[in-house]
């Protein structure tokens, strides 16, 4: 059995001719960027682009204007639950405005960033966001240079628009809960020092510390990755000294997920012996066997605050901040006398 020729795709100017209209015509009464017209003739074209299936090359059509209506999104990495939901909300606020986005990975790494950006770019974006940034960006540098539409989000560098939550507030209601739970002996891990989370949530943690007249302890204290297996890795090693912490604050979910396992494996009790909080609030964090207290950032804020700045943007960059609030569940109990 022969199979049949693929069909060529019926074209503007195919509707037109069917409908007997000019193609100028035929294109305004298919354009769906605005509110439709509901003239006869109108009504007529759409009836006939549907019978014959024309389906609109809005790509193309954008193109033609100097614009695609997408935006790139670059994650550290997918993996990571926190970067998969900002993603999402990206994507969701978005497409509430007529855009699509579109995401890249880059391990986190400065060459894989690059490489990233390139295939954004060359895929004619509107604009770039960043979940990625580090203090001193240089490819934040380049796009303010060269006026490339920018946003950052989750992070900052301080200078590009970015929408983050206030992580110095974050830290800061973490440590001032386990403080009013009655804790003097609490442990601090943080994200990586060249990342804004990192530098605000430790400053906001010493803040409540201070306020409360505590020292923030040496060996009570690490800035690592965010990644379970480094929240394994310094929980165990800081649970393990003789004279340990009563209480820590994880400067992530999954930094607090790998404190759990590590305590677990210590016959540690979070929750009774142990008082931990999280930061992001992730779906997992109510689940949990021992649910965890966390801080918890409006996504969806951030994100429709970043994919404004590049749809709406403002003469002047800013930095819009939205404001977490504490989640207390039973990782982080009651008193330990």
């Amino acid at each position: 059995m022969k199979l049949s020729e693929p069909s060529a795709p019926v074209t503007l100017r195919d509707v037109a001719a069917a409908s007997g209209v000019s193609i100028s015509t035929a294109s305004r009464a298919l354009d769906d960027r605005g509110t439709p017209s509901r003239s006869a003739t109108a009504e007529h074209v759409r009836k006939v682009a549907a019978e014959l299936g024309y389906r609109r090359n809005s790509f193309a059509s954008n193109l033609r204007r100097g614009q695609t209506r997408t935006l790139g999104v670059l994650v550290p990495r997918l993996r990571d639950v926190a970067m998969g939901l900002i993603f999402e909300s990206i994507e969701e606020a978005a497409s509430s405005r007529g855009y699509f986005a579109m995401v890249a990975t880059t391990g986190d790494d400065p060459a894989g960033q690059q490489v990233a950006v390139d295939s954004l770019l060359d895929k004619n974006v509107d604009g770039i966001i960043l979940a990625n940034a580090r203090v001193d960006d240089e490819l934040s540098k380049t796009f303010r240079r060269k006026n490339l539409p920018h946003a950052l989000v989750l992070r900052t560098d301080g200078i590009s628009p970015s929408a983050i939550g206030d992580d110095e507030m974050g830290g800061y209601l973490a440590v001032r809960h386990l403080i009013d739970l009655g804790h003097r002996d609490i442990g601090i891990i943080v994200g990586p020092s060249y990342t804004s989370t990192g530098i605000a949530r430790r400053k906001g943690a010493q803040n409540a510390l201070i306020e409360a007249g505590l020292d923030l302890q040496e060996n009570w204290f690490a800035s690592t990755g965010y990644d379970i297996a480094n929240g394994m890795e310094t929980g165990t090693s800081m649970l393990s000294q003789g004279n340990r912490p009563t209480a820590i604050f994880a400067a992530s979910d999954n930094l607090a997920i790998g404190v759990m396992s590590a305590a677990y494996r210590l016959d540690i009790t979070v929750g009774k012996d142990l008082a931990l909080v999280g930061y992001n609030d992730l779906p997992l964090a109510s689940m949990l066997p021992v649910p965890l207290t966390s801080v918890r950032l409006p996504f969806d804020q951030m994100a429709a605050n970043a994919v404004d700045m590049i749809v709406h943007p403002s003469k002047e960059p800013s930095v819009r901040k939205s404001l977490p609030s504490l989640i207390p569940r039973d990782s982080s109990g009651s008193r330990i006398s």
